[in-house]
């Protein structure tokens, strides 16, 4: 079993219908390329180091990011399925006392630092209404090596995907004007329920051990095709 993972609060179709609430945004933070590393002449580029945007602040999110952020390699970062990147502020305690680190702002390169969802109750699909946008849950994270050059740790690539703490990554399905300290609402729970700690377990579920999740998932319309796709592959060489 993974240690920090919920197993018994993951695929419980039954999970409470939170439509309307109101999730906090403790926190915005943007940043753009700039060289994270050089390594023998070699630079890396990455928008992972942010800084937060002062409260009261108007940005606009656009269906690729918000104003003021962007992505070094678009190849594997950014898109229209990783346009915002939310963290659950009520893990970053727990991270601190492990890595014995002050963290910072943005320790993960977060876009959104949140209060009052963690990844056990956020489902795929759910939308969220921000000032004028709307925002639609469809993956979880599954960090690269420049998490690492950031944090500088070798073990947090792994650490994350060994304890679930991911967070997620929303779409933008209507642009429009955000306010940073503004409230963000819960417009549209996912009939499906399956939660961002399904996603994140289906595809660490090599062996398939539960076929009823990763078969849901693979099919699941909101789900980002860079998650969906490998299921559905994983299913049908099973077949």
């Amino acid at each position: 079993m993974r240690a920090g993972i919920d197993r018994d609060r993951a695929f419980d179709r039954t999970a409470v219908d939170n439509t309307g609430a109101v999730v906090e945004i403790v926190q915005v933070n943007v940043g753009v390329p700039r060289v994270l590393a050089d390594d023998g002449g070699e630079r890396v580029y990455s928008a992972i180091v942010k800084h937060p945007v002062p409260d009261g602040t108007v940005l606009w999110l656009s269906l690729a990011n918000l104003a003021g952020d962007g992505q070094a390699d678009l190849s594997v970062h950014g898109g229209p399925d990783k346009a915002v990147y939310a963290y659950p502020s009520e893990h970053l305690p727990r991270w601190a006392e492990e890595l014995d680190d002050a963290l910072g702002a943005a320790p993960f390169g977060e876009n959104l630092s949140t209060l009052g969802a963690l990844e056990v109750d956020v489902c795929i699909g759910d939308v969220w209404r921000w000032g004028d946008a709307l925002l639609q849950v469809c993956q979880p994270r599954w960090p690269c090596f420049k998490l690492a050059l950031h944090r500088r740790r070798r073990d947090i690539q792994q650490r994350m995907r060994a304890n679930g703490r991911t967070g997620w990554y929303f779409r933008v399905l209507q642009p429009g004007e955000v306010v940073v300290g503004g409230p963000v609402t819960v417009v549209l729970r996912d009939p499906a329920g399956l939660t961002v700690t399904d996603a994140h377990l289906a595809m660490g579920d090599r062996h398939l051990d539960d076929h009823a999740r990763a078969e849901a998932l693979a099919h699941h319309e909101a789900l980002a095709e860079e998650w969906s796709g490998p299921l559905r592959e994983r299913l049908e060489s099973r077949t």
